[in-house]
C-alpha cells in the first residue's frame, strides 16, 4: 500500500544490489502491461520516475519502474540547466521500432524528450 518495494540485496561484482535482482523490459512490454497492472502508472516525486505494481500469474506482488517521456524530458532538463556536457539512456533498443501507429508515437515522443 505504500508502494515500497525492496530489492533483495544480490552481491554483483562488488555492488550490495543490482540488476541480478531483476530483469530489463521491453518499453512495448511495459506500455502493454501498465495498462492492466493493479495499480495504473504511478510516479515517484523524488525519483522523478514513473513505475506500476502488478501480480503474476501466481499472485506474486512485482513493481517496474521505468523512463517515460516526461522523466526523460526532467533528466535532460536537468543536464541542460546545469551546463553539463551530454546525456545517455540505457537502451535505445528497448523501444519499439515497429510500424505500428502507437509504437511509432511513443518511439518518437521518447526520443524528443532527449531534447528540451
Amino acid at each position: 500500500q505504500d508502494h515500497v518495494c525492496s530489492l533483495p540485496k544480490v552481491p554483483f561484482r562488488g555492488a550490495p544490489c543490482s540488476d541480478a535482482a531483476g530483469s530489463q523490459v521491453p518499453y512495448a512490454t511495459i506500455m502493454k502491461q501498465v495498462n492492466s497492472s493493479l495499480s495504473g502508472v504511478l510516479w515517484d516525486e523524488l525519483q522523478k520516475a514513473p513505475f506500476y505494481e502488478y501480480k503474476d500469474s501466481v499472485g506474486q506482488l512485482h513493481q517496474v519502474w521505468f523512463d517515460d517521456p516526461r522523466s526523460i524530458s526532467l533528466k535532460a532538463a536537468y543536464v541542460k540547466n546545469r551546463g553539463l556536457r551530454g546525456i545517455g539512456m540505457w537502451n535505445g533498443n528497448s523501444l519499439d521500432y515497429s510500424r505500428e501507429a502507437v509504437a511509432e508515437q511513443q518511439t518518437k515522443a521518447m526520443w524528443q524528450a532527449l531534447t528540451p
